[in-house]
């Protein structure tokens, strides 16, 4: 897939396009489904796939102290994009003076800029300066910019709207398992190790501890999880939180390897936690041996997760 920072790199042999415009966090199925749409389209008129997105998330340039956590970094999103098959993404830098783009002239850009022959969006977009445009709108301008516009209604799975605000309150409240449906794959975050205060090791099981990770992570809480490391994926119980027992009150993603084998682990190494379900909330326990044994409990109930699959 060819990733565009600009309207300007495309070059002029790229047309005509069957393209969708959205911030895309999450990739999730409704996502999918209107990404599965588009390529079948664009295969049909012989024309290019194209996506349109954002970097920064446009609610962290107009309403900083609004601004959600990221489902998907940007890279990861790319990803996911690029997996699905589409020939490119337009990664266009969101920022004020470009918020200012007047409906009109954003519709035009998709049609004389990008060469737009069918634009496939959502039923709720809104486009344009203070997200004055909507569907109707769009269709409108499409007429004179010389594109046709397609529109897909609410998914609903599990009595959820599919949509990545849900998602994110889902994973917030350490929903993952319902998360997982709506994305239609594991929720996972990506991040290199830290060095934690030895707690595990010293007190209880022996973890890995994640980096600080700035966007989107599940409550406070146990989970069956699968850790990445490098090239090795590992069974695992993931706590993530701020270790009340220990007194800690600092915040820590911290991986308990159920199948551990010797590794190398550098400051530079990727691990990858997916988090297939909640097991319990973070309490704090009147001792270290009473979470000794909450933890020996959690183990085996994981252990027992995995023999199931």
């Amino acid at each position: 897939m060819q990733v565009f920072r600009s309207i300007n790199e495309l070059p002029p042999d790229f047309s005509p396009t069957i393209l969708s415009v959205g911030n895309f966090d999450g990739v999730h199925r409704a996502h999918q489904s209107v990404i599965a749409a588009l390529l079948k389209r664009a295969k049909e008129a012989h024309a290019r796939s194209l996506l349109v997105t954002f970097d920064p998330h446009p609610t962290r340039v107009l309403r900083p102290e609004m601004a959600p956590k990221l489902i998907t970094p940007l890279d990861r999103k790319l990803q996911l994009i690029s997996a699905s098959g589409v020939d490119a993404t337009l990664v266009l830098p969101f920022t004020r003076e470009f918020s200012k783009t007047n409906p009109k002239e954003f519709a035009e850009a998709l049609g004389a800029r990008l060469h737009a022959k069918e634009v496939h969006e959502g039923f709720n977009f809104h486009f344009g300066h203070k997200a004055e445009g909507n569907l109707e709108r769009l269709k409108e301008f499409g007429k004179q910019a010389g594109f046709n516009v397609v529109s897909y209604p609410e998914m609903r799975l599990r009595g959820n709207s599919v949509s990545s605000s849900r998602i994110r309150e889902l994973i917030s409240a350490g929903d993952v398992s319902t998360a997982r449906a709506l994305l239609g794959r594991v929720f996972s975050i990506a991040a290199h190790p830290a060095k934690g205060r030895g707690y595990g090791k010293q007190y209880t099981v022996p973890t890995i501890n994640l980096s600080a990770y700035e966007e989107l992570v599940p409550g406070n809480g146990v989970y069956i999880t699968r850790t990445r490391v490098g090239d090795t994926t590992f069974n695992s119980v993931t706590n993530v939180g701020d270790r009340p027992t220990f007194g800690a009150d600092s915040f820590a993603i911290e991986s308990h390897l159920l199948d551990f084998s010797p590794f190398e682990l550098n400051e530079e190494t990727v691990i990858e936690t997916c988090f297939l379900k909640r097991l319990r909330s973070e309490i704090k326990f009147p001792s270290v041996e009473h979470l000794r044994a909450q933890i020996g409990k959690d183990v085996a109930r994981a252990q027992r997760y995995f023999r199931l699959l």
